[in-house]
């Protein structure tokens, strides 16, 4: 189906839902397009990690974990991590994705629920990324008085923190091979976006990649040769992410692959990396008002003269909200007025072939899928350019 008539298809769907206000949309088909090729790509090769951030709806992430069949999930914060473990079993395992202060770990484990069966102890993987931070976690395990998982963050060669070294890495397992009764060795995580989105004339992407497994390998190799009373066959080695992911499925030092964004594909991650997966979200807002010419303040004389003939100033349109993460995509000529300035309440935007009318859905697609998702109410998933379930995204708060 062309894209006209997909987003006409929907359009009319809503039109007959119970509500009119903007939404999160996602694409069921689409959605488990991607989660074909995902599987397939994979494989059973890696194991998978979804990521929380990017996909931050339970119903969203019950759906992927069953079909994608995995139990990992990696948090970046930590009031949504509060809300996640209440809602996992003890089958669960849980990755940090950034270094969290140890206040912070300390605060969640105080509040923590524990009305489930989920063991945050023995199944959170806190990320260090510096022996200091190692040093805080070891008095937080004590305070404690529980042993805490640990994942040890390197530097592949983002340049966003981590353990740059092997030397800085040797000299913080030994503190981790001294404290047994406090701190277990759980792996080893490094994020490599870099590989595909350095500019190519810095430095080109197989040699970017080869240089950030390179040192992710001899990282492995100095604890199995130095520090092998650590080293198991059940040690997470995570990293990759969306951008990166194809390119760590053949001859990769990693054991789990992380990601999130590709299954939903926002317009961020359109890369050549990931060209076989497919956009599956978008944000959909009515039309509320229409105006002929484009009336600006102060220029009021020259609307008309500024909508002769097919101007994109032709005629414009107030939508229901705006200012969103996100570029529109539907009517594919539909634009924000930059004169008007944007709106998060009632956005103007113009047009020149299409005649939308009030109610119309305008549509967009978000630049990401965090963060941007957590700015609705609700989710509406479609099948069949029909609406199907609604979700909603997680509501994390702060606990009394």
């Amino acid at each position: 189906m062309e894209e006209a008539a997909y987003f006409e298809s929907v359009n009319q769907s809503l039109g007959q839902h119970e509500r009119a206000i903007p939404f999160f949309l996602i694409d069921l088909d689409r959605l488990d397009e991607n989660i074909r090729t995902l599987n397939f790509s994979i494989q059973g090769r890696k194991a998978f990690r979804i990521v929380v951030k990017s996909l931050p709806s339970f119903d969203l992430l019950r759906y992927l974990s069953d079909r994608i069949q995995t139990n990992r999930y990696m948090v970046f914060h930590e009031p949504i991590l509060s809300k996640l473990t209440e809602q996992l079993d003890d089958q669960a395992d849980i990755l940090l994705g950034k270094p969290m202060p140890a206040k912070t770990a300390y605060y969640f484990y105080q509040h923590f629920s524990g009305e489930g069966n989920f063991d945050p102890y023995h199944q959170i993987q806190w990320l260090v990324d510096s022996e200091e931070r190692l040093q805080q976690y070891i008095q937080l395990s004590k305070r404690l008085k529980q042993r805490l998982r640990i994942n040890l963050e390197i530097d592949v060669g983002l340049h966003r923190g981590g353990f740059t070294s092997e030397l800085e890495l040797d000299r913080t397992l030994s503190i981790i091979k001294n404290v047994p009764d406090w701190i277990s060795f759980s792996g080893l995580m490094g994020y490599d976006p870099h590989v595909v989105k350095v500019p190519g004339w810095l430095q080109s992407h197989k040699k970017a990649l080869q240089n950030s497994n390179a040192f992710y390998a001899e990282c492995i190799s100095m604890i199995q040769t130095k520090h092998p009373s650590l080293w198991h066959e059940e040690l997470t080695l995570n990293g990759a992410g969306s951008p990166t992911l194809p390119l760590h499925l053949e001859d990769s030092p990693l054991n789990e692959l992380a990601a999130g964004s590709c299954l939903l594909k926002p317009t961020s991650f359109d890369l050549a990396t990931l060209e076989d997966y497919q956009p599956a979200c978008y944000i959909a807002t009515p039309i509320l008002k229409k105006l002929k010419h484009t009336q600006l303040p102060g220029l009021e004389k020259g609307a008309k003269l500024l909508s002769l003939g097919k101007s994109q100033l032709q005629n414009s349109y107030f939508i229901y909200g705006g200012h969103w993460k996100a570029d529109y995509c539907f009517p594919e000529d539909a634009s924000e007025n930059k004169l008007f300035g944007p709106s998060t309440n009632q956005s103007m935007i113009n047009t020149r072939k299409s005649d939308l009318q009030i109610d119309d859905f305008v549509f967009l697609r978000p630049q990401q899928s965090e963060q941007v998702m957590l700015q609705f109410e609700q989710i509406l998933t479609i099948r069949n350019q029909k609406i199907q379930k609604i979700w909603y995204p997680i509501r994390p708060t702060t606990l009394d």
